[in-house]
């Protein structure tokens, strides 16, 4: 079988899924962390592979591309028509608190945004408030701490720009307490709710609002390998 947007067959995705944004950062995970990893998918140059972790789950990881539409493309193909249980978003995001540092990892208990998603997808006239599956958000937060990582939970934004015409809008976010921002969670968490599935999102802070600091390349890869690690330990709970 085949979706618009996945070329894989039935039975190629585990139950569980990682999600980066980059496929090649999905290439890296798969090969750095799973064995015997297979590619299932690289429709439109969107990886997706299959393997197993050191504990022998099945796990796969897929790329998601940049943005909610995309992500909300493909966590949808994944979850109606591909048997997948859950899918935990790994990705980076820029830090908007005085107490997050670089390299420090955002468990979002819930997502807002400055998106249309929601009027666009017509469900509802209101304001959906997105938020993570409660069980796997709190398997993440446990195994953080055993895991001893810096962690902090709580609101993120999803935003639709990346270049904001106001260069202090991000600061009204700030005000309310939302941790960060990145620009897929919010699609994750409503599709996983709309599906009745399950949803999560893990960043590793890759800069800062306030500071102004950015991770060079072997920061961003020290800081990714603890994610990807927090991420499988996660996943191994809901695989076969």
């Amino acid at each position: 079988m085949s979706t618009p947007h996945i070329a894989a067959e039935r039975g190629d995705f585990a139950k569980v899924v990682l999600m980066p944004g980059d496929s090649y950062r999905a290439r890296w995970i798969a090969e750095t962390f799973l064995k015997d990893a297979k590619l299932v998918t690289d429709t439109r140059g969107i990886f997706g592979y299959t393997g197993y972790s050191k504990n022998g789950k099945k796990i796969s990881v897929m790329a998601s591309g940049m943005g909610l539409p995309s992500i909300g493309i493909y966590c949808h193909e994944l979850f109606a028509e591909y048997g997948v249980e859950t899918i935990i978003r790994i990705g980076t995001c820029g830090a908007y608190q005085k107490d997050i540092k670089l390299r420090d990892i955002i468990i979002a208990q819930g997502a807002c945004t400055n998106s249309s998603w929601m009027q666009a997808h017509g469900l509802v006239s209101g304001t959906y408030s997105a938020i993570s599956s409660y069980r796997v958000l709190k398997d993440a937060v446990d195994l953080a701490e055993e895991m001893h990582l810096p962690y902090h939970v709580g609101n993120i934004l999803s935003s639709d720009t990346f270049y904001e015409a106001d260069s202090t809008s991000w600061k009204k976010w700030a005000s309310l307490g939302v941790l960060a921002v990145e620009m897929e969670a919010y699609a994750l968490f409503e599709t996983a709710a709309e599906l009745h599935k399950n949803a999560l999102a893990i960043c590793t802070v890759s800069d800062s609002f306030l500071f102004k600091e950015v991770l060079a390349a072997n920061q961003r890869q020290e800081g990714l390998v603890a994610m990807a690690e927090l991420g499988i330990a996660v996943a191994e709970r809901y695989a076969d």
